[in-house]
């Protein structure tokens, strides 16, 4: 079940973070890829801030209330790398799908060759023998949620060390993390790889472990050097599709999935439905079982976003429910913020096809934040990083 810190509310998640912003600023840049006991150095806010509980820009805007953009720079870019990693793969989908293929492969695989089911099976149950991966391993089941430099540290001795199908490890994470987002993470595991930026890999190494897990860990037989995986070069980025308007004048739902459930925006444009449905998706996240905490707490989140609507809500069960919740309401159109690509993207497009013949639109809303950020995320990061400044300008989010 769900952690007890990682309650999936936004009044939780806007008590963590006003807890955090303290150390928000110069503590953050000293202490952040240090991964102890507890985590003490870094927000473990990312459950709230992946399903929009909390939105990035209140998460950017505490933070500058408290430091200057320079003390806080460090945690204002970890804030933008989920942004970055969301819009460069918003503007190329065809890699995740690409990616969903390669868990297929890595899935036909574990069936017929026994030995790389084992050895997965191993590193799934954290039994491979290598003390600081299978605490990894095992950390992530029990509890939805790894420090970021674990997960690099767990991801490259997954493929390089183990020699596992990258692609199964991005599946293992995604089908226990909170915040398993298919962006950050399936972009985080070919970074790793050496896909995402090519010829770049990340190397797990034994004295980088030791010191940033304080001496916990120093693991035996980890991969000395390795070579990127051989990958096709990603396709050229296109442009942004289109956010689309509701008319006023027509009876409109407002349907929520797990990817934004702060909705005060929509209703700062004047949306006004007179019903509420919510479709969960986070089954969609793989072929094989997501783990119970990821169902409970999207469903938590779903219901505590429904708790905070002003028209009554309904659960829907999948997409063919949808489309009987909004003839039964006499809806005309549905609303539904921007879900990227994804799981939960996939399921809207099915939703689309099964409304057309019953002349409902759905209508697809974007946040702002995102129709700004997204298209800058044409290159690497670094590029994407010049942009910071105008995006907080654009945000009204001032420097202190």
């Amino acid at each position: 079940m769900t952690p007890p810190r990682f309650s999936p509310d936004r009044a939780a998640g806007l008590d963590r973070l006003a807890r955090f912003v303290p150390q928000a600023g110069r503590a953050y840049a000293a202490r952040r890829n240090h991964d102890l006991e507890g985590h003490p150095h870094v927000s473990g806010l990312s459950p709230w801030i992946r399903h929009r509980l909390v939105t990035e820009a209140e998460v950017i805007a505490a933070t500058l209330g408290k430091h200057s953009a320079d003390a806080a720079e460090k945690f204002i870019q970890e804030v933008f790398w989920r942004s970055y990693w969301k819009g460069w793969l918003e503007l190329r989908p065809g890699v995740w799908h690409d990616y969903r293929r390669e868990v297929g492969h890595g899935l036909d695989r574990i069936a017929t060759e026994s030995g790389l089911r084992a050895d997965w099976q191993a590193a799934c149950r954290g039994e491979t023998g290598i003390d600081a991966f299978d605490h990894w391993a095992r950390e992530l089941v029990d509890t939805g949620w790894l420090h970021n430099h674990a997960r690099m540290w767990f991801a490259s001795i997954w493929i390089f060390t183990l020699r596992l199908p990258w692609a199964l490890g991005a599946d293992f994470f995604l089908r226990h993390l909170l915040d398993g987002d298919p962006a950050s993470n399936t972009l985080g595991w070919r970074w790793v790889a050496g896909i995402q930026t090519r010829g770049k890999i990340y190397l797990a190494q034994a004295d980088n472990i030791a010191r940033y897990t304080d001496g916990r860990f120093r693991p035996q037989g980890l991969a000395r050097s390795a070579q990127p995986l051989d990958s096709p070069p990603p396709p050229a980025p296109r442009a942004l599709p289109a956010a689309a308007g509701w008319h006023a004048d027509r009876p409109a739902g407002l349907l929520l999935t797990e990817e934004d459930l702060t909705t005060g925006w929509l209703a700062d444009r004047g949306l006004r439905p007179r019903a509420v449905a919510t479709l969960a998706c986070a089954a969609g996240r793989s072929a094989l079982e997501v783990a119970p905490g990821v169902h409970a707490f999207t469903r938590g989140a779903l219901e505590d976003a429904t708790a905070r609507q002003e028209a009554p809500g309904t659960a829907c069960a999948d997409p063919a429910a949808v489309v009987a919740w909004a003839r039964a309401e006499g809806l005309a159109q549905i609303v539904t913020p921007w879900a990227p690509t994804g799981p939960a993207a996939t399921a809207l497009e099915t939703l689309e096809a099964a409304l057309a013949p019953h002349a409902i639109a759905l209508v697809r809303a974007r946040l702002g934040w995102d129709s700004r950020a997204w298209p800058h995320a044409t290159h690497g990061f670094f590029r994407f990083r010049a942009q910071i400044p105008q995006l907080l300008r654009a945000a009204d989010l001032a420097a202190a």
